[in-house]
């Protein structure tokens, strides 16, 4: 009779032990809440300054874009990267690397216009920001492009990188 009884008990004590351990309390609730970088952060500082660099990249001028973006897409974007573009189709770190030969459309007056760093987990991060820039279409003209954008961040050994983001333009003001 004990022999059923006794994995009965331990099942039971194991279902409660597994529940107990699977509802968060107030240590994992307040991880999980994040905080905001405070001011002088040196890891969301160096967060900071790869955002403006990824934003500013496009007024490269065109002799040095193709090795500043493949240096940067190489170290920063990570092998499972997955973005929305502001159209909406998906993109992969793949489709970043830039083809030999191609040419982007010429920009200018490239720059962060502001940008919070909200960190999860001492390792995953969320970047909140936006960025602007003067962008020259194929006939020549110029019109102003600003950007919304929503970066998350992973570091993995040691090295943080982008792993997805959500970019939106901005409405017409």
């Amino acid at each position: 009779m004990k022999s059923r009884t006794l994995p009965g008990r331990f099942l039971a004590i194991a279902t409660i032990a597994s529940l107990a351990l699977a509802v968060p309390g107030p240590a994992q609730a307040q991880a999980a809440d994040g905080h905001w970088a405070a001011p002088g952060d040196p890891v969301a500082a160096d967060l900071l300054e790869m955002e403006r660099v990824w934003a500013t990249l496009a007024c490269v001028p065109a002799d040095a874009r193709y090795a500043a973006n493949k240096a940067f897409v190489e170290k920063f974007i990570a092998d499972d990267f997955v973005g929305t573009s502001p159209a909406g189709p998906l993109y992969t770190k793949a489709d970043m690397l830039p083809k030999p030969g191609t040419t982007a459309p010429v920009e200018r007056d490239c720059k962060v216009l502001g940008a919070k760093v909200r960190f999860f987990t001492p390792d995953l991060a969320v970047i909140y920001g936006s960025e602007s820039a003067i962008v020259q279409d194929a006939k020549g003209n110029a019109a102003p492009r600003e950007l919304i954008w929503t970066d998350t961040v992973l570091r993995r050994a040691g090295q943080w990188q982008i792993i997805a983001v959500q970019d939106m333009t901005a409405p017409k003001k």
